[in-house]
């Protein structure tokens, strides 16, 4: 999902990682961009009837077998757009269905918004969230760290998408895709030995 184009664009190389993690079987992508259905998405939400192109997109969502839900950041959560959206699938059509969300903002410090605003909203559609998320701060751009994410998150999804494909490891001290902070197990590896220390004081 996507309706800005910084968006889009996470949306489109999160695509194109899971695609190349997949290695040469088939995939079939189809992408759902919602302002073009802003105003089908009002109709329907009024009329409960939805318009040709928006009962596609409902249907192609419904019927995946994977999602990469991705918005932009309005007010430290998703864009009312997208909730609108998802407002309209049906009850138990994201059932079990392995979701990977993405946002993009101007500031890192929203991207606790994964955690605080996705997740909860497709725990509650009864969809698999990963573990994993990607949140893309204007300045992340700048740097290959955000491609470095992209590229493990892509890898998650496509280890649910194929059974017994093993992600690929994070190198030692690699960010999380979506937060920021040391890997578990390299949280501590530059502690000193505390009776080191001790020694050294006289003590």
């Amino acid at each position: 999902m996507s309706d800005a184009s910084s968006t889009r664009l996470l949306a489109d190389r999160l695509t194109e990682a899971t695609r190349d993690a997949l290695g040469p079987a088939p995939v079939r992508i189809t992408r759902v961009d919602l302002r073009p259905l802003a105003h089908a998405i009002t109709d329907h939400l009024l009329t409960g009837f939805p318009a040709p192109d928006l009962r596609d997109a409902l249907e192609a969502v419904g019927g995946a077998d994977a999602l990469i839900a991705a918005t932009p950041t309005f007010k430290a959560s998703y864009s009312g757009l997208f909730k609108s959206f998802f407002d309209l699938v049906e009850e138990d059509a994201l059932e079990g269905l392995p979701v990977l969300v993405a946002a993009t903002g101007g500031t890192a410090r929203h991207s606790l918004m994964l955690d605080t605003a996705l997740r909860p909203l497709f725990a509650y559609l009864k969809a698999l969230v990963l573990p994993l998320g990607v949140y893309a701060a204007t300045e992340d751009w700048a740097g290959e760290e955000l491609q470095a994410r992209v590229r493990r998150a892509g890898a998650h999804l496509a280890a649910q998408l194929a059974p017994g494909r093993v992600p690929d490891a994070p190198a030692a001290g690699e960010t999380p895709a979506g937060g920021a902070g040391p890997q578990r197990g390299d949280v501590f590896a530059d502690v000193p030995d505390f009776a080191d220390l001790l020694a050294r004081a006289g003590q």
